[in-house]
């Protein structure tokens, strides 16, 4: 369980007026991530030099670092050909070896290097993964096949360095693996039992809560 790659990257404007095909069109973004050399300082709204475009759905304290795990890509790479679709393709700010999404908790506590880390909410891949890749399908396959990544809100602040090692602190539910929570969230969305359940599971985002206890409680009434 080690952090094989610091991902940080500015805010881009990309596209041109007048563009026929949607890749093309003009749009904003901060997925365009480039591996860095640390130590890299994190603090509880993100890594140092690093940006998002779209602060209504990206960043602050219960996103503010965006991790995927690179034992994902040699899959990746096979399936959509692309040989360079490894660290930092999905935009994350750590890419990490030795943990998936069935190997982590929300609400867990994990040390790293000089800070430590709490799982807040898998995350939810956005148009802008399809687009930078220019594969339309791109965010659908990673949402149907659970390899989304996840997010980090930090609770103790300081630096970090590639090849870091992750512990893990505590872990106080773990019945509720990333994968768990993917599949409430995209596969169960009628369950009401199952949303509430999710929703009071201590650490989860305050986002996700909000969507678990309007499913949990329209699906009641």
């Amino acid at each position: 369980m080690v952090l094989t790659s610091i991902n940080v990257g500015d805010v881009e404007r990309l596209g041109f007026d007048g563009a026929e095909a949607w890749f093309d069109q003009p749009w904003t973004t901060g997925i365009f991530k480039q591996p860095v050399r640390g130590p890299v300082r994190v603090g509880t709204l993100g890594l140092a030099g690093d940006r998002q475009a779209d602060l209504t759905v990206h960043g602050g304290a219960d996103k503010a670092v965006c991790v995927y795990s690179g034992d994902h890509y040699p899959a990746w790479q096979r399936e959509l050909q692309i040989e360079d679709f490894n660290a930092g393709a999905f935009g994350e700010n750590f890419t990490l070896a030795g943990l998936t999404e069935q190997d982590v908790c929300i609400g867990d506590v994990w040390a790293l290097g000089e800070i430590e880390l709490q799982v807040s909410q898998p995350r939810q891949p956005c148009w802008k993964l399809a687009r930078k890749w220019r594969i339309k399908t791109l965010t659908a396959q990673a949402v149907d096949n659970g390899r989304t990544g996840w997010y980090f809100r930090v609770l103790r602040e300081g630096l970090v360095n590639t090849g870091d090692p992750l512990v893990l602190v505590s872990r106080p539910s773990p019945d509720w693996t990333i994968a768990a929570a993917n599949t409430v969230m995209h596969h169960r969305v009628h369950d009401a039992e199952a949303a509430a359940k999710l929703a009071a599971v201590d650490g989860l985002s305050v986002s996700w809560t909000r969507t678990m206890l309007s499913r949990a409680g329209s699906q009641a009434g």
